[in-house]
């Protein structure tokens, strides 16, 4: 075993992937952040190149930190992670910070941090169905003691989320259905939770509709006529981040030579995909593409290599969480979806967002991490046998 084996288990190739990722991101946040450095810095963009290196680097230590941690410990914690992210969530809703009419943010008191609670909820109900799933396959099929504690927590953690973030709610919900259905739960009870949340959120936006309550529902309202408007004015964003794609051509302009990051909204974060096709090229994209892609492939492989239920359905919930995420940011910036707000994983500027991704990757490791382990150690019986 060498000392880069010793030091970093778990799946090479993930590894590699999040290496690489991380160095796109440096150099594209550095690049989409002139603006925002003269705006609020004095023109000082080392500022945020530091800020979101010094957040990479603490997102890395709680990946390499979780991929030692035994999966099963996770397995101990859900219930827990789920008690905590609830009162959050409604806190969250209550008295979080209000910024374009969503309470997404909770300010830490005595130490100031803020963090967006949605994405400590992700990975806590995600490790929580993955449990609860993995727990009921002996009676998986029944209504009461194996459908019903899943779908209550599903139901909470998601309705808490929409007001303020539907796009994050739908994803998360998206990723719990998957789940459910590989840990096979009964279809028609799978079929019936995705009426019955249609049917309430109908209730919702009829009751806000009602009682004069805006929230984001203009918002939601706003992008949807946008997306389906295409040439309007509306859809400033995507029109910006359509002549960023359209620019950038075969090879791109090259690092830092970007020129809609000046005129596109938030280039760093929700639409970091347009310029990075646009300094890098359809390469460039096209590498981006298939990195997320190659994640959930080796995710699919670390799945199929576990006899572990649990094992198998928090990889999977991890993985398919991240890559989803991811596609529906590219493809809001080529215009294929309506604009949601939705980082790019390991790519786009954040704080917590970037945390609670790595500690999602740091959970895939620490699975791969445990079969490696196990597979060594059957070899070497059956070597000695």
């Amino acid at each position: 075993m060498t000392w880069l084996e010793s030091y970093f288990k778990g799946d090479r190739t993930i590894w590699l992937i999040v290496i690489l990722l991380s160095i796109m991101s440096i150099l594209a946040v550095y690049s989409s952040t002139g603006t925002l450095a003269y705006k609020y810095q004095s023109g000082n963009t080392e500022y945020y190149l530091f800020k979101h290196g010094i957040i990479m680097l603490l997102g890395f230590a709680l990946m390499y930190g979780g991929h030692f941690v035994k999966y099963t410990f996770y397995a101990r914690i859900a219930t827990m992670g789920i008690i905590v992210a609830i009162p959050l969530l409604f806190m969250t809703l209550l008295l979080g910070s209000n910024i374009n009419e969503a309470s997404r943010w909770l300010t830490l008191p005595i130490i100031g941090l803020s963090f967006q609670t949605s994405d400590f909820a992700k990975v806590a109900l995600i490790l929580y169905v993955a449990r609860m799933l993995s727990k009921k396959q002996d009676n998986i099929k029944d209504f009461k003691s194996a459908f019903v504690p899943i779908i209550i927590p599903v139901g909470l953690v998601c309705g808490l989320i929409l007001p303020a973030n539907f796009s994050t709610a739908a994803v998360l919900f998206t990723t719990c259905i998957i789940l459910m259905f590989i840990g096979r739960i009964s279809v028609k009870y799978i079929a019936s939770m995705i009426g019955i949340a249609t049917v309430l959120f109908s209730l919702f936006l009829l009751v806000a509709y009602l009682t004069g309550y805006e929230g984001r529902i203009d918002t939601w309202k706003a992008r949807i006529e946008n997306f389906s408007g295409g040439e309007e004015e509306g859809n400033y964003q995507v029109q910006q981040a359509k002549i960023a794609i359209a620019t950038g051509g075969l090879i791109g302009k090259g690092p830092g030579n970007s020129d809609q990051r000046n005129f596109l909204p938030h280039p760093y974060s929700d639409f970091i995909f347009a310029i990075i096709v646009e300094e890098y090229g359809l390469l460039g994209g096209g590498i981006v593409v298939f990195l997320y892609l190659l994640l959930f492939y080796r995710a699919l492989q670390i799945v199929k290599r576990t006899e572990r239920a649990f094992a198998a359905l928090i990889t999977i919930g991890c993985a398919f969480s991240l890559v989803f995420q991811a596609m529906i940011n590219m493809a809001v910036a080529v215009n294929l979806f309506p604009v949601t707000g939705q980082p790019l994983p390991m790519l786009s500027m954040g704080g917590t967002s970037i945390w609670f991704t790595s500690a999602a990757l740091g959970i895939i490791l620490s699975v791969s991490s445990e079969i490696d382990k196990t597979e060594n150690e059957s070899n070497v019986q059956l070597a000695t046998a």
